[in-house]
């Protein structure tokens, strides 16, 4: 079966230095206001989302208007700094995410379109090997490894 071939990205050296280049300059510029969290860290913080954030702007907004309100360990500067972080970094964020789509889907459909030529590749060299066609059977025994079983799947399937 022929497949269609939606996909042929070449990135000249030059095209893939300078996104390399670019992504560094961004990493290293973002480098100070970013931290990295432990997985007990992210889990126990409590987390502001869309529904969230309308709340916390107008707590600060409040905060900032009433003062003689806001007890004294809480630093209402540093509470619109927070603020001010998360509504850049947030924008940053969405193209960063948009632009994480994009290449996880070109790398999707790119590897697919790989995927499948290898296929059919492997089934015209099953092919050859059936009627004995000099050097097949090695590359389809080759090949094949890659669809063998492990003996811990065997054996889960026969326990099933």
């Amino acid at each position: 079966m022929a497949y269609e071939n939606r996909i042929s990205v070449r990135l000249s050296p030059e095209d893939q230095q300078r996104i390399n280049e670019s992504l560094r300059a961004v990493q290293e510029t973002l480098k100070p206001y970013l931290v990295a969290l432990t997985p007990e860290e992210r889990k126990t913080l409590p987390k502001m989302s869309d529904r969230t954030t309308p709340f916390v702007e107008k707590a600060l907004s409040y905060a900032q208007a009433n003062p003689a309100l806001s007890p004294a360990f809480l630093n209402v500067e540093e509470f619109k700094v927070d603020m001010d972080s998360v509504y850049q970094l947030t924008e940053l964020l969405r193209t960063v995410d948009q632009l994480s789509a994009l290449l996880n889907d070109t790398v999707l459909l790119a590897g697919s379109e790989a995927y499948e030529a290898a296929l059919t590749f492997y089934n015209s060299a099953k092919q050859a090997a059936k009627v004995n066609v000099p050097g097949a059977k090695g590359i389809v025994d080759d090949l094949s490894k890659r669809f063998e079983k492990t003996r811990s799947s065997e054996s889960k399937m026969s326990t099933v």
